[in-house]
C-alpha cells in the first residue's frame, strides 16, 4: 500500500460494521481515454454517474460500491490515482 493511503486505511478501519457502502468519487481530465481508464476501474454492473466541467475540460466521476474491507477500497483508489491527472474527493 502507497503510504499516502496509510491515514486513509486508519479511518477506514475504525469503522466495525463491514461490509459497507463507499462513495468513490474522482475528478478526471476529458482525454487521453483517461474517464474510461477510470470507468473501467468499477465492476461493469454498477451504476455510475458523471458531470462534466461547463468547459468540458474535466469529468466527475461517481459511483457507490458496497466494500467488504478497508483494503478493498485502498485498492480502488490507488487504481485511480495511478493515472495521470486524476484527483480524488
Amino acid at each position: 500500500m502507497d503510504s499516502r493511503y496509510y491515514k486513509l486505511k486508519i479511518i477506514l478501519e475504525q469503522n466495525k460494521e463491514w461490509p459497507l457502502k463507499y462513495m468513490f468519487k474522482f475528478i478526471v481530465p476529458n482525454k487521453e481515454g483517461k474517464v474510461e481508464k477510470v470507468i473501467n476501474i468499477f465492476p461493469k454492473d454498477t451504476k455510475k454517474s458523471f458531470k462534466h466541467t461547463e468547459n468540458l475540460k474535466y469529468v466527475s466521476v461517481t459511483c457507490v460500491l458496497e466494500m467488504n474491507s478497508a483494503d478493498e477500497i485502498i485498492k480502488i483508489t490507488e487504481d485511480a490515482m495511478s493515472i495521470p491527472g486524476v484527483m480524488m474527493l
